[in-house]
This record gives structure tokens, sequence and C-alpha cells, in this order.
């Protein structure tokens, strides 16, 4: 039953053995896990992953294996167990009409949006659904899961649905992008390829054939020279968007972090959600207890760095341009003014959006963001790439 599972591991480029994938089989014929999709995720990842740079791999493969696991119909669990069927079912989840969507009034702007919350929470006092007012579920009410609001906080939802929320009260967990991954095509590179500035650097590893026929014609007998490897001496930081509405671009900008690790020596990378705000993160599993200062970051790479932020800028205007409106936390300071200090401390700056460039303007979030970057973003192709690179080097 598991051997296609088996089997994709090791497509994956994992490095499982038999031993262990025997040891997962014993696991689960004891009955360690039993209808529980998220108990047999992490048995089998014990079981089988013992070196924590396969986990993307790991998930790659789970995913093909297992896809639609999340979706085993109600009945078959309740035939399985003795459990009352209202204890899992799934709420209702509220169905409107465009006419219905235009009726409801947004609350009245973020300032509005988070008092109301704050009094929603001192007088509640037990579970809603299908309410206009209350925290719930399946309503209109700007406050709670499954419903539909035109300006809500989203509490309790796995992931978005209309992409109304200007704030989401839950702790979310990203995964780190695989620098391995091998490219679909190798244009990316060649784009990349116009950032170079070549330096002679390192141990003397390299055969200098001009110099050793040069050496070798002036004394008479074989003198061989060697040099220090020429290699791309431009340093590169990289800020990288994860989550939400970046899931979708994924592939496409794994590809990009791939050639850019192979292409530049020099290269840092951190990543963000969003917007730039105080803090970034190197991996996304720890993101929430390993956050780096960005002020840290500024004073640890200089004006010599070339900055550039990879995102599709889609978010709530709140985000960028008012304190506290992070999607995630309470952000003392807006987000206009991290994206300000980046662009001062790294003069050499641009902002690769992977969402295609027809769409740019029906998001004001996006228009705000080139505005601040003095219309330095460009569309993840091949031609945007060569124009990022050109801005980096002017």
């Amino acid at each position: 039953m598991f051997l296609p599972f088996f089997d994709n591991l090791r497509e994956a480029g994992i490095p499982v053995s038999l031993r262990e994938y025997l040891t997962f089989l014993e696991a689960m014929k004891s009955g360690l896990v039993t209808y529980d999709v998220e108990g047999f995720y992490y048995l089998a990842r014990s079981a089988m992953v013992k070196d924590e740079r396969n986990l993307d791999r790991f998930d790659r493969a789970f995913a093909a294996t297992f896809k639609g696991l999340e979706n085993i119909q109600l009945g078959d669990v309740l035939n399985a167990v003795d459990v009352p069927r209202d204890w899992l079912e799934k709420m209702a989840e509220k169905h409107l009409t465009e006419e219905e969507k235009a009726e409801i009034e947004a609350l009245g702007g973020f300032d509005k949006l988070m008092e109301t919350l704050k009094q929603r929470l001192k007088e509640q006092d037990s579970r809603h659904q299908g309410g206009n007012k209350w925290i719930g579920t399946a309503g209109t009410s700007p406050f709670g899961a499954h419903g539909y609001n035109p300006e809500g906080v989203r509490i309790g939802q796995e992931k978005s649905r209309h992409q109304r929320a200007v704030k989401v009260w839950d702790k979310r967990e990203f995964r780190n992008l695989d620098d391995s991954v091998e490219l679909g095509t190798r244009n990316i590179k060649v784009a990349l390829k116009r950032l170079r500035q070549w330096a002679r650097d390192g141990a003397h590893d390299e055969l200098d054939l001009d110099g050793t026929i040069r050496a070798t014609a002036e004394h008479g007998y074989l003198d061989v020279k060697t040099r220090p490897e020429r290699r791309n001496a431009v340093k590169v930081l990289l800020f990288l968007d994860v989550g939400g509405s970046m899931d979708p671009h994924i592939k496409l900008v794994e590809e990009l972090f791939s050639a850019a690790r192979s292409e530049f020596k020099h290269l840092e990378h951190y990543y963000f959600h969003n917007c730039l705000y105080e803090g970034v993160w190197r991996d996304n599993r720890r993101r929430w207890g390993d956050v780096t200062p960005t002020w840290d970051v500024m004073h640890t790479y200089g004006p010599d760095y070339k900055c550039i932020f990879v995102g599709d800028a889609s978010m709530s205007p709140y985000e960028v341009a008012y304190p506290g409106g992070a999607n995630e936390h309470w952000n003392p300071e807006s987000g206009q003014i991290w994206l300000e200090r980046a662009r001062a401390q790294w003069p050499d700056h641009v902002w690769i959006n992977p969402v295609p460039e027809k769409y740019w303007g029906y998001t004001h979030s996006i228009g705000m963001i080139r505005e601040i970057f003095e219309d330095r973003m460009v569309p993840m192709t091949l031609s945007g790439i060569e124009t990022a690179m050109r801005e980096l080097i002017r």
C-alpha cells in the first residue's frame, strides 16, 4: 500500500533505507495514528527523514503521494469510529451572491476595525454562527472565519478565500524555499549573469594557461603557473516574501532562488511576509522564535550590496501605510517606513513581482510599493529580470 510513497521519497532524492521503511510500517501496524492526517504526516516524517535539509523534499513527495487524503469523507470516518456526527461536521459556510456582498458595508477603516474587535472580545461569551456582529463563522461579521466581509479580521481559518482580510489573527507556518530545485529553464540563470563584476580571489588553484606557456617559453622547461579562480564579486541581499498570496508562486520563486545561489558567491537572504517590518527571519520553521531585527541586517550589510525584494506586493493598503497594520502581528512602525529605510541603506535596489504586469493596476498595494520604489518594480519574466539586473548596475 505504501510502496508508491517509498518510491516517491527515493525519486525526490531522500536517502530513505529499507530499514526505515519497515520501521514506518511497523509503527502504522501498531496503531500509533488512526484517522489523523497530521499525525500520520509526522509519523512518516520522523521514521524516514534523518536530515532536516530533506524536509522540503519530503513535503513534496508526501503531497504527491497522498493528495486528497485530507478530503476523506466524513461518513467513512463515522462508520469506523463511534463519534457523534455533529462533533465532526464542518460548520456551514455562507455563500453570498455578488448583490448580497455589495450590500455589506465595511466597518470604516483600520482603526475602527481594531477598536471594535477589542470591544467584541470584552462582550462576547459564547459561540456564534451566521451572524453579522459577533466573532464567529459563516456570517457577514468582520471577525471570524468562513464568511464574507469586505474588510475584516480573519480568525481560525486555514487559508484565504476572498483575499479581503485586513489582518489574520492566527499563527501560520511557512516552509523554506529549496535552493536545490532544478530550473525548468536556464533563462533565469542567463538573465542573472548580466549582474557580474569579475574578480580573482582565494587560493591559486586554477591553471593559468597563458602564463604557463609564456613562462615555459622564457625558461626553456615546463613552468606551470596557477592563479585564483575568477568569481563574480557582486554582493547580493535577497528579501523573499513567503506565505499567503505568495503560495501560487512558490515554484517560480524557488527557481529564481536556486539560480541566484548558483550565480552569486556573496548572497545573503532573509524571509518576510507581505511587507518589510522590524523583523525578518532565515528559517520559516522558526519564524516566530528566531527573528532577526531588520536594524541588525541594515547594520551588517553595507551599501555595496545589491538589494532585491521578491514578492507579489499584494496586501491590504493598511499593511504598507499604518502602524499596527501588519497582517500577523502589531508593527510599531509602518511598512512604508521600513521600505524607505531599506532603499536608503542599499541604493542599488529593485522589486521583482511574480504577478503578471497586466494585473498590477487592480491591486492598490502594488501601486503603493511601486511608488515607494520609484517605479523600480519589474515582473518575474526573462525580460523583467534582465531589466532588474540593468537597474542594479547602472
